[in-house]
């Protein structure tokens, strides 16, 4: 009996050893490709910024007191009110291949404040506006390498002004207006995305406000307070550079062979 185990195992053994030796070598198979991370713009964010703004007003007295109005109108000259600003933006973009396309809403505070000497009214009097504030409605296109992206932007733009005719030898304001002035607007950025979901930014935007004609009326001195003084017609362009930083959320990071 133990003979007859001892045997069959050796023929088994013997058998196994023929059926190996027919099988066909394991073919060669490549190893997957790596894997590279591609960012993706697409979702809603939601940021800050910050920066500097220089508003250009140039202004033409139309009317002084009473009609008739001044034919042609009489310059009173121009300056540029700058100074800083600070607000925020919320968006939404969606990339296909590397373009990236976007909508955007911005608000700011400002404090753009310049004045003038008047060429009509003369020393002592002078011109001086600021700007508060200011908003930005645009669309975005943009062309995307990985996480860096440049775009341009256009849509409108709309300013709240303040504007006062200065006694500088009383140091008092004589008249003033005040308008929410819309108009059209064009930017450009570039944007660097530094985590998953944070990008910083720098942009540039002009704002073209046109041209639009305002009433001034007395604040009290020398006359009652709410007369009408006079209408000026002002020019305004605005140009803004901001620092801003975006937080993204929607969009997952994809991945492409």
């Amino acid at each position: 009996m133990k003979n007859f185990l001892l045997g069959a195992i050796g023929a088994l053994a013997m058998v196994s050893s023929a059926q190996a030796a027919d099988l066909a070598a394991r073919p060669y198979t490549k190893a997957p490709a790596m894997v590279a991370a591609v960012y993706d713009w697409s979702g809603f964010y939601l940021g800050a910024n910050g920066g500097w703004g220089s508003s250009r007003k140039c202004y033409d007295i139309v009317v002084d007191f009473f009609p008739p109005a001044f034919s042609p109108p009489r310059p009173e000259g121009c300056h540029d009110a700058t100074g800083g600003t600070v607000g925020g933006q919320v968006g939404y973009r969606w990339q296909s291949a590397a373009w990236v396309f976007g909508v955007e809403a911005q608000g700011n505070w400002a404090d753009f404040k310049g004045s003038n000497t008047s060429l009509y009214f003369g020393p002592p009097g002078d011109n001086r506006s600021r700007v508060d504030a200011f908003g930005l409605f645009t669309g975005q296109v943009g062309y995307s390498w990985n996480t860096f992206l440049l775009y341009v932007k256009g849509g409108a733009a709309v300013t709240r002004d303040k504007y006062e005719l200065i006694n500088t030898a009383l140091a008092t304001v004589f008249d003033r207006a005040t308008e929410t002035r819309w108009g059209g607007t064009v930017g450009v950025g570039a944007e660097y995305s530094f985590a998953p979901n944070w990008s910083v930014a720098a942009e540039y935007d002009h704002l073209f406000m046109g041209t639009h004609n305002l009433n001034f009326t007395t604040t009290g001195l020398f006359l009652p307070p709410g007369l009408f003084t006079r209408t000026d017609r002002i020019r305004q362009d605005v140009d803004l550079v901001t620092v801003r930083i975006n937080y993204r959320w929607g969009g997952p990071v994809i991945a492409k062979y």
